[in-house]
């Protein structure tokens, strides 16, 4: 057993054999409060290419106080269909049942996502598996592609995620995913350049029976993650922020006053930047308690797209690499609606090379812990999947008011 602690260093969980050999990629983590476990998911790959991925594996945290011990390495071979590759993990807990569903796409072997871009043919499934024991077992696979798709044929290629889901107070299930949608043919081939990517959610109101998928966000957008927040009237708005490698190098956000049936158009957050052709980021939302509240918590309406009626009073939280540039120093982002500023300056969590994040969030009587499993290196981030813990307190502490990202 591997043991991290809260203001200790990070700790490995995943770690490549070799340099273009065996690699671990697409961090997602799912906090169990039930358990009082973490359950860390990856993808295995026999080289750091997309499409030598093969399967998931898994590690689970018991937390012990403050302290997390993290058992063995498993291999889910349920998260797999014959002829397919499994990739990006995506997990969501269903409280009432305490059922844990994790969803991921199955791509056909030795098809990537560019032939799919081209041909306008799309090679991904859309699927899941379910434990009912917090991560011990897990049943066969679930295909739930035709469900959520339809008859659409307009679909190059699609994906979820990557990182976790979010289970609403109204009780609704939500999984990010994103399609790249063609645009126009030509010749009975979709081309790239008329092929833009849109983000939507997977959703199920009845505890994960059956699955329906909410409207395109309009803002062309791929990898995204949400977070439920809460205003001061009790009312709920669903947030999304997503990966933009288009226009600005920043990224998009957006709010849904339907649980996520339809999106606002969105903006880009020049706050949050993005390195070139995008990253992955993760968020989550909190309601911090009123020890920690030193302003007037109805001071600042939100602020995204066009003024809404209620005032938020959640709290968010990003983890993305922080530089314009490339893929580096990993960042912890805080964004705090009632000092009338969007997002503070990133704290580092991680200098050097970051990738992929993702993160999860308990919260023990008056207090919150925080966790992030990221892609990390040396030299490249695919040389290994790490954890970090850190507690509300030294969140504060560490996220400055300076510029938001590096130069």
């Amino acid at each position: 057993m591997v043991e991290s602690q809260v203001g200790f260093e990070k700790v490995t969980l995943f770690r490549q054999e070799a340099p273009g050999g065996l690699t671990y990629r697409i961090p997602a983590l799912l906090y169990l409060p039930s358990e009082s476990a973490f359950l860390a998911f990856a993808e295995e790959r026999s080289s750091p290419r997309d499409e030598d991925a093969k399967f998931l594996v898994m590690r689970r945290g018991q937390k012990e106080g403050t302290s997390v011990k993290w058992g063995p390495q498993e291999t889910l071979m349920m998260a797999t269909l014959p002829k397919y590759r499994t990739m990006n993990p995506c997990p969501v807990y269903e409280e009432q049942s305490g059922t844990v569903f994790l969803f991921f796409i199955c791509v056909l072997d030795h098809i990537t996502a560019q032939h799919q871009l081209i041909t306008g043919k799309n090679a991904v499934r859309f699927c899941y598996i379910v434990s009912q024991d917090g991560g011990r077992t897990w049943n066969q696979a679930t295909d739930v592609t035709q469900q959520v798709m339809g008859d659409s044929r307009n679909w190059a290629t699609c994906a979820l995620g990557p990182g976790h889901g979010v289970q609403l107070s109204s009780g609704r299930l939500v999984i990010p995913a994103y399609a790249y949608c063609v645009q126009k043919r030509c010749f009975g081939l979709s081309l790239c350049c008329w092929t833009k990517p849109h983000c939507f959610i997977l959703y199920s109101d009845d505890g994960g029976q059956n699955w329906a998928r909410g409207q395109f966000l309009k803002l062309p957008t791929s990898e995204c993650q949400v977070a439920e927040v809460t205003c001061w009237d009790d009312n709920h708005l669903l947030y999304i922020n997503a990966r933009n490698s288009g226009r600005g190098r920043c990224r998009a956000e957006a709010l849904s006053l339907d649980r996520g049936n339809q999106f606002e158009r969105g903006s880009l957050c020049k706050e949050l930047c993005e390195p070139p052709k995008g990253c992955q980021g993760s968020v989550v939302s909190f309601t911090p308690v009123p020890e920690m509240l030193s302003l007037d918590p109805k001071a600042c309406p939100v602020a995204l797209g066009r003024p809404y009626p209620a005032v938020i009073k959640s709290w968010l939280v990003f983890s993305h690499p922080t530089s314009r540039h490339k893929r580096v120093d990993l960042g912890i982002y805080l964004s705090i609606p009632i000092k009338r500023g969007r997002w503070e300056a990133p704290w580092v969590l991680n200098k050097g090379p970051s990738g992929y994040s993702d993160l999860a969030v308990c919260q023990e009587g008056k207090s919150f812990l925080f966790a992030c499993l990221f892609e990390c290196g040396v030299s490249d981030p695919c040389e290994e999947i790490a954890v970090q813990l850190f507690t509300d307190v030294e969140l504060l502490r560490n996220v400055s008011s300076n510029s938001s990202c590096s130069t």
